[in-house]
């Protein structure tokens, strides 16, 4: 279906690609992984046909229908959310809109004069509307609409009150609603919390189109794709089977290209070795020249280059009390609706408590009340002895300067220890040579989200509150992130929407939607065990 056949493309002296090609057939579901700067946006791009190789062919079927979800989408206003979205569906949006705004000018007395013209529009606009499946389209709307975490009066509501990440929502849902068949993805569960990722998994499996999409969360992957392609070096490698097994598979083929590379580099040392002995030995001069002439001909290996990640070893932080935070009759209402009435909840040392619950059940709300960001209507929120709180938001992202390089803010906020030290920090977090230079307000979303827990975990408190600290962080820097977590004596309460996050660190849940009714659940166990025995990966939402 979509072909890219010997495609070499570059950036300056940048070469994403060199000579590489890629098949994805009709249904097919592909991930495309790779790291930051490989060239996985720009095959996006080429595939869209806003971009063209320098070199080869991407040949794309005539008529072929392909939604692209991409982070920087436009914003949105002037409509209804249900509207906007319903305008990501081809001509049957266009068809669904003109229809809105015929019937606006037929209730429009100083139009009367156009009447006979705007009826007879509106009659050929209706049956080509119908004809294809117009009227079902809503009702599809609405149901992606509510997949995604849209509450029956937001779906209604204008598009342009919503947040920058509701509004990303609305652009997910534009591409799952129009009938492409080719769907590509960049990102798209980054917006999303646990239980709408879930049923998009299930929408995507589900869906007859084919899909090709970068995704950061590794049960996504698992759960949606069946064949990985790596932007590796320049060429498209292709894995069948999903996540895990591409990572299996990887493991295995990095070890292979080890051992071909040591046999070589050990047969080249001995030939060499062979030649500088002997070059001035007459008797042997044939031997030598033969040999000359068999190393000018082997194709000589590259050492093979390794993904490594590497968890930062922080400093011990100090020891808290046994008590970390008592919450004593907590109320906290907006408007009528109460979040909490009159809650007692306890966290003690070394426990790292996930926070579940679906949109609006009050999971940034405890956050914030515990962090001393709110304060609850009635009732006590008191910490511990001895407690150094850290608490990671996406306000928190605020507190960089934007004026400054990225070592600037490192170095600023840490002048005492090394510059080995602040450079093996960085480093861990995913900031390499030429990062450390670019300016703050020219990182991205997941580059200033890294630099903020870098600061955070370099001097560790022994309380971390984190309000969903994986958002936009690659799966190399999760993993890591996971990794050094798991070896923090200190205590955590998070929300997350990362199962690699939540099963790796979670020790105990609150479920903040009850068990069957108003009060929150208050789980003694890990994540794994709370997901075996509720059925569920989210409140509400089956495994």
């Amino acid at each position: 279906m979509i072909a890219l056949s010997n495609v070499s493309k570059h950036y300056g002296r940048q070469l994403l690609f060199v000579e590489a090609s890629l098949q994805i057939d009709p249904g097919e579901k592909v991930g495309l992984v790779g790291p930051n700067g490989s060239g996985k946006s720009t095959l996006f791009r080429m595939i869209a046909g806003e971009e063209e190789p320098d070199d080869g062919q991407v040949s794309v079927p005539k008529g072929l229908r392909i939604g692209w979800f991409k982070q920087d989408a436009a914003d949105a206003s002037g409509r209804s959310v249900l509207d906007e979205a319903i305008a990501g569906s081809g001509q049957a949006g266009e068809l669904h809109h003109e229809l809105f705004e015929l019937e606006h000018a037929l209730a429009d007395p100083e139009r009367a004069d156009e009447m006979d013209a705007i009826l007879a529009r509106f009659g050929e606009v209706q049956e080509k509307y119908q004809a294809l499946g117009g009227y079902e389209l809503e009702a599809k709307a609405r149901t992606v609409l509510d997949g995604l975490g849209f509450r029956p009066e937001q779906v209604d509501g204008d598009v342009g009150a919503l947040s920058g990440g509701w509004k990303m929502r609305v652009a997910i849902a534009k591409v799952l609603i129009g009938a492409a068949d080719v769907l590509l993805l960049d990102e798209p569960t980054n917006h999303l919390d646990i239980e709408s990722i879930l049923w998009l998994e299930g929408f995507l499996r589900d869906t007859d189109a084919a899909i090709l999409m970068t995704c950061h969360d590794r049960d996504f992957m698992n759960r949606v794709v069946t064949r990985l392609v790596d932007v590796d070096e320049g060429e498209l490698v292709s894995y069948t089977g999903n996540y895990e097994y591409y990572e299996r598979e990887r493991a295995v083929r990095a070890t292979r290209d080890e051992a071909a590379y040591a046999r070589q580099q050990k047969m080249l040392e001995k030939e060499e070795r062979f030649i500088a002995r002997f070059e001035k030995h007459a008797a042997k001069a044939a031997q030598v020249q033969s040999r000359v002439k068999k190393l000018d001909k082997i194709e000589k290996l590259e050492a093979p280059k390794k993904r490594v990640i590497v968890p930062f070893e922080f400093r011990t932080p100090p020891r808290s009390g046994n008590d970390v935070a008592i919450l004593s009759g907590v109320t906290k209402r907006y408007g009528d609706r109460a979040l909490y009435d009159r809650f007692d909840f306890e966290i003690r040392r070394q426990e790292r408590w996930c926070v579940m619950g679906v949109n609006g059940a009050g999971k940034s709300t405890l956050l914030k009340m515990i962090a001393g960001v709110l304060q609850p209507d009635s009732g006590s929120v008191r910490l511990g002895a001895s407690l150094k709180l850290g608490y990671f938001s996406q306000s928190a992202l605020e507190i960089l300067d934007p004026k400054k390089t990225v070592w600037e803010e490192i170095d600023g906020r840490f002048p005492l220890p090394s510059i080995a030290t602040k450079r093996n920090l960085l480093g861990a977090f995913q900031f390499g040579e030429d990062d450390v230079t670019k300016r703050i307000h020219m990182l991205s979303g997941g580059e200033r989200s890294r630099l903020v827990l870098a600061q955070m975990l370099f001097d560790p408190p022994n309380f971390l509150v984190l309000d969903e600290p994986t958002n936009h962080l690659d799966l190399a820097t999760k993993e890591m992130l996971v990794q050094t977590l798991h070896e923090f004596e200190g205590t955590m309460l998070f929300v997350s929407h990362d199962r690699t996050f939540l099963k790796g660190l979670a020790t105990h849940v609150l479920d903040l939607s009850g068990n069957g009714g108003r009060s929150p659940l208050v789980f003694q166990h890990s994540y794994t065990d709370w997901v075996e025995r509720t059925g569920h990966e989210a409140p509400g939402v089956h495994a």
